[in-house]
């Protein structure tokens, strides 16, 4: 784990915010010379703490206004099992993530689908077909409230409401 001091949290924060921030703007907002702060991101890129840029699309706008969470457990968890299931998930062009999970499923699915009617065939013709599956519980979200691509780097700034 790579330490972050304060600028590297602001400049983490302002990437988040905005990923095609001009590195002379980001540097003004940072406190530091465009050759620093273009030097801090290099090294935040080089350890891994920003693995990529990328443009954040709207599901809703492309035509898939339905997110379904899908839990998915399997027959098995023996190493074979786990990665037949892998090796099939990352094929199917509607799961938009992926997480093996502790407790009472194994995965964890968010489905993006067009309609009910889209992700019947989803359901069918994708995830009952993916080796190993043994049950599978759906659940519909009414109504995206928050989607953070990761923590608030102002996290430790931040005070929890009072409770009253």
């Amino acid at each position: 784990m790579t330490e972050l001091d304060a600028i590297d949290r602001a400049i983490l924060s302002h990437l988040q915010d905005d990923a095609r921030l001009p590195n002379v703007v980001l540097a003004d907002r940072v406190g530091l010379s465009p050759s620093a702060c273009s030097r801090r991101v290099d090294a935040l890129e080089k350890s891994g703490v920003v693995r990529g840029y990328h443009a954040r699309l709207s599901s809703r706008a492309l035509g898939h206004p339905i997110v379904v969470i899908v839990y998915i457990t399997l027959e098995g968890q023996s190493v074979s099992h786990l990665t037949a299931f892998e090796e099939a998930v990352r094929d199917c062009p509607n799961v938009l993530v992926c997480y093996l999970m502790s407790g009472t499923s194994d995965y964890l699915l968010r489905v993006a689908a067009k309609d009910l009617a889209d992700y019947e065939r989803i359901h069918k013709e994708w995830l009952s077909a993916m080796p190993g599956v043994a049950r599978m519980t759906s659940s519909f979200a009414l109504r995206e409230v928050i989607n953070r691509s990761s923590v608030d780097m102002r996290i430790n700034e931040k005070k929890p409401p009072r409770v009253r």
